[in-house]
Parts: C-alpha cells; structure tokens; sequence
C-alpha cells in the first residue's frame, strides 16, 4: 500500500480479506478464520490477537 501512495494513489480505505474467509463458508461456519470472532447468537464482534497485531503494524508503519 506504502509505494502506491508514495506514487499518488488516492486510498481512502482498505479491507482485510484473505482466501481463507471462504473456506469458513465451505465447512459449514465450523472452522474460525479471520481477523474477528463473531458470536452468532448475539452478533458480537471480539478481535483476534492476529487482528490486534494487525492493528499495531498499521499503526507503527503510519507513524513510522
């Protein structure tokens, strides 16, 4: 993303999409992946440590 903004690319957003998040959907909701729990009875949403570390590269290379 760093050289496509270096470059001038206008980015305003991104999502964290992996292949993987498909594969949950195949296996019948068993299987967690990604980067968020959710409960589904109460909808909560709860970060995973990959999210929060996640989170913490973001932050570090904007500050950086």
């Amino acid at each position: 993303m760093r050289p496509a903004r270096e470059k001038g690319a206008d980015v305003r957003g991104y999502l964290a999409w992996s292949f993987l998040d498909d594969f949950e959907w195949g296996h019948g909701y068993g299987p967690r992946f990604g980067l968020v729990r959710v409960g589904y009875r109460t909808q909560r949403r709860v970060p995973k440590q990959s999210a929060i570390r996640y989170r913490e590269m973001i932050k570090n290379d904007r500050d950086g």
